[in-house]
């Protein structure tokens, strides 16, 4: 069936032209059974200790010892040669020194942040894997221990925030080493030019400068490490706050989605702009076009969520900058007060599944919303179409 008819003829034809409500928008087989059983504990808490930073002690200066502090070797000490010049090397061989340990207690704090990041997202990972396991077996909707459990994993979701925070006050930091060091370089090479030196001053100078580039190699390597850090937690954080939405939406149902709409490739892909369908394309939209889903609201409480995730997430896995139009159709015929009444009922069910497809992160910018009466339509339905 998934033939050469078209990429949008192969999407929609592989993709669940899956009804809701009175017969056939899935079978039982589709939704665990729900239980009273309370939901398992949360995940016991593990600590660990990191380990140290082998690729910081790669650099000449430093080395790493078991404990995960950096000692650096001394700089070069020098006897006073009584000159001007003498005078000014011991100066800034002095604020080296001085440098270095800063360079070592900062290296320190990055090691204890690490430690600590990765102490949270074990947490927070075990008691989200606790959740996952008890919607998956199936439980009860808005089951308070899962939402308990939800709380737990949001504070430590929280708490790598404040890591993240805790690593950009420290590479502003060590940013300013950065910048001490290029003083520090620049001095030392101007200082060759003070008159009255002798050819020991010069020979200690360039000893000096040596070990001044050697310093600002290492802080360079660890503003770079602090910067992929960042960056690499802030998207972890970012895409958890997704998948946290879409899991609090899940514990109400009581049914297990899976992670953010949000966080599938699509997310990264270039926008793709929007445009509401004109009225000459509405009845296009129902005669000619096979929706992806379709939901009858013939009864209270439909539970199409799990199966409008799943036609959802196949069809973005199929085309990543899909867009979707979601139309709600309402049935024709009776009197104009009737028809009124179920043109509206239908533009609240098209809202509800809106909200919902939201809540499972899909950007509202990228489903169209679009209402229209139809006599093949015996009940208020919603239609969900891709683009």
């Amino acid at each position: 069936m998934c033939g050469s008819a078209g990429p949008w003829r192969a999407l929609t034809a592989c993709a669940l032209a899956l009804t809701l409500g009175g017969c056939s928008f899935a079978s039982d087989s589709l939704w665990p059974s729900l239980s009273g059983e309370e939901p398992a504990p949360p995940a016991e808490r593990i600590d660990i200790t990191a380990d140290a930073d082998a690729d910081f002690a790669a650099v000449a200066a430093p080395r790493t010892d078991d404990a995960g502090a950096i000692e650096t070797i001394p700089v070069t000490d020098q006897e006073p040669t009584g000159t001007m010049a003498g005078a000014k090397v011991g100066g800034l061989r002095q604020e080296l020194g001085g440098l270095q340990e800063t360079i070592r207690r900062h290296n320190t704090q990055l090691q204890e942040i690490r430690q600590s990041a990765t102490e949270n997202s074990q947490r927070y990972y075990g008691t989200v894997a606790a959740i996952n396991t008890r919607l998956q077996m199936g439980t009860t909707p808005g089951n308070p221990v899962l939402i308990q459990q939800w709380n737990a994993a949001q504070t430590e979701l929280d708490r790598i925030g404040l890591d993240i925070t805790k690593m950009a006050s420290l590479s502003n930091q060590v940013a300013s080493d950065s910048a001490l060091a290029a003083y520090l370089l620049e001095s030392t090479r101007a200082a060759y030019g003070l008159s009255g030196a002798v050819e020991e001053d010069h020979r200690q100078l360039a000893i000096l400068e040596d070990e001044t580039n050697r310093t600002a190699v290492l802080i360079d390597r660890l503003l770079n490490e602090l910067s992929d850090d960042i960056g690499r937690q802030t998207t972890y954080v970012g895409n958890e706050r997704r998948n946290l939405a879409v899991l609090s939406n899940a514990i109400k149902n009581g049914e297990l989605f899976g992670p953010s709409l949000a966080n599938r490739a699509f997310a990264t892909a270039a926008p793709v702009a929007s445009r509401a369908p004109a009225a000459a394309d509405q009845s296009f939209a129902v005669a000619n076009r096979r929706p992806l889903v379709v939901i009858r609201f013939d009864r209270p409480d439909v539970p199409y969520q799990q199966a409008l995730y799943s036609a959802v997430s196949e069809a973005l896995e199929r085309r990543p900058d899909a867009l979707f139009d979601l139309v709600a159709v309402s049935p024709v015929g009776g009197s104009s007060g009737e028809s009124a009444v179920g043109t509206t009922q239908a533009r609240r069910y098209a809202g509800d599944v809106l909200r919902s497809l939201t809540d499972m992160g899909l950007p509202a910018s990228r489903v169209n919303l679009s209402a229209l009466s139809s006599p093949d339509a015996a009940t208020s339905e919603v239609h969900l179409y891709v683009r």
